[in-house]
């Protein structure tokens, strides 16, 4: 589902049939093609970490018949998070961890990463196959194996049962959104890139159907196919990140609309958002049941942006590439959303007790000289984010950092980005983005 429906002037994969199924003659079609596509896949260049992608040839049942890869970063503390994600057509886990962004954020925040990866055996153009039941039910076909994969990282790793998400681009978002709606027992939180609403469609045909031009339901009807899949399940249920570009011709933006209809109702929400903002990269975000730190689901829509996970490499996320946007960073952006962006989501121990005894004494006397000197304005600074917020220049909100006065966004918060900032004025900062 990382290309468009098979077309001269589009290219093509999303479902084709797999494991015995039928309709040969478009399998036939779309193999041809997706190795075509698959070539147009730039290899991941290498990143400095001693982790590496690693495939874990035994882990539990499964029926799926899928692969398993994982990564988990070196130092990894007892009880961090995991991300579990699921590539599109014609993609594999090498070629969505080496360009999704992924990999520094998990290096970053302190996470570990699972890849199912799907096998040409079951769908002749790597796709998840989000659109056939016995793949998608709970603890049948690809669903159990990538459930199977969950079990094996937090059993392997130590990690936190409570903390584990699903995300995933094209087919792999349709496959996500299944997941969510198989297991919301399972997963604390997804995200959906250039997906599919679940339960839009019950075979290969009808898939193409829901990618363009997608299918028209009220939000009670995309609501109950999510409670169906689980029907003694009243909640809670899994934080929801919705990305979709405006012009996306594979899958078309209504299903991104319809997917939030969708999980709102689940939620219990209605009409319009809670709280709105404007992100980088001609980005919007839409939240409903709260603001960006609490909402139960966030609706990030990116401004003429066709088919593709959004990645920013100026901001040390993600590299560009076929089905690979250079436009905002959405991993960095679900990361926060998620709640990982701090620590791998812990948020630690909340202080109990009051302090011990409050001040009773003014201060003896009151400073008398003023500083010697104020900051010049006009000076211009360039430094990496962490030093900008060390020094005063910046702050740092959920993993991204803010010139101080100005809150021009100057990206992640780390000392691999390097920015520069001008003083226009005593204490407020603006970005100079040509460098000082």
């Amino acid at each position: 589902m990382d290309s468009a429906v098979p077309s001269t002037h589009r290219p093509p994969p999303l479902p084709s049939p797999g494991r015995g199924r039928a309709a040969l003659s478009l399998t036939a079609a779309l193999a041809t093609v997706a190795v075509a596509v698959a070539a147009l896949l730039i290899a991941p260049a290498p990143r400095a970490s001693a982790a590496t992608l690693t495939q874990v040839s035994s882990f539990g049942t499964n029926p799926g018949n899928l692969s398993m890869y994982a990564y988990v970063p070196d130092g990894l503390p007892a009880d961090a998070p995991l991300v579990v994600l699921l590539h599109g057509c014609a993609q594999d886990a090498a070629a969505y961890h080496g360009h999704s962004g992924w990999a520094e954020h998990a290096d970053e925040h302190g996470f570990a990463l699972v890849y199912p990866e799907q096998k040409s055996a079951n769908n002749s153009t790597s796709c998840f196959n989000w659109f056939e039941r016995g793949d998608t039910a709970r603890d049948s076909g690809e669903a159990r194996s990538v459930r199977s994969m969950v079990e094996h990282a937090v059993s392997s790793h130590g990690l936190d049962a409570d903390r584990v998400y699903v995300s995933g681009l094209s087919a792999g978002g349709a496959m996500a959104g299944e997941l969510l709606a198989a297991y919301p027992d399972l997963f604390a939180g997804g995200g959906i890139v250039a997906g599919i609403p679940v339960g839009c469609a019950s075979s290969m045909i009808d898939a193409f159907s829901c990618m363009n031009p997608g299918k028209t339901r009220t939000a009670q009807q995309w609501g109950d196919a999510v409670r169906a899949k689980n029907p003694g399940w009243s909640g809670p249920w899994p934080r929801v990140a919705v990305w979709h570009g405006t012009s996306d011709t594979t899958v078309a933006p209504a299903n991104g609309e319809a997917g939030v209809s969708q999980w709102t109702n689940v939620h219990g929400l209605s009409g319009g958002p809670d709280a709105t903002e404007q992100l980088t990269g001609s980005t919007s975000a839409a939240y409903y049941g709260g603001d960006a730190d609490s909402a139960s689901v966030a609706h990030y829509t990116v401004s003429g942006m066709g088919h593709g996970t959004p990645v920013d490499p100026s901001e040390g996320c993600g590299t560009a590439g076929a089905y690979f946007l250079d436009t905002v960073c959405s991993t960095g952006y679900t990361v926060d959303f998620w709640g990982l962006g701090d620590g791998g989501g812990d948020p630690g121990t909340d202080p109990t007790d009051p302090p011990t005894e409050e001040p009773t004494d003014p201060p003896t006397e009151e400073p008398t000289d003023p500083p010697t000197e104020e900051p010049e304005p006009g000076v211009c600074v360039t430094d990496d984010n962490y030093g900008h917020v060390s020094a005063g220049r910046a702050v740092h909100r959920l993993g991204r950092t803010y010139a101080v006065g100005s809150d021009d966004p100057l990206g992640l918060w780390n000392v691999f980005v390097t920015t520069s900032v001008t003083e226009t004025s005593p204490g407020y900062w603006e970005h100079t983005p040509g460098g000082c």
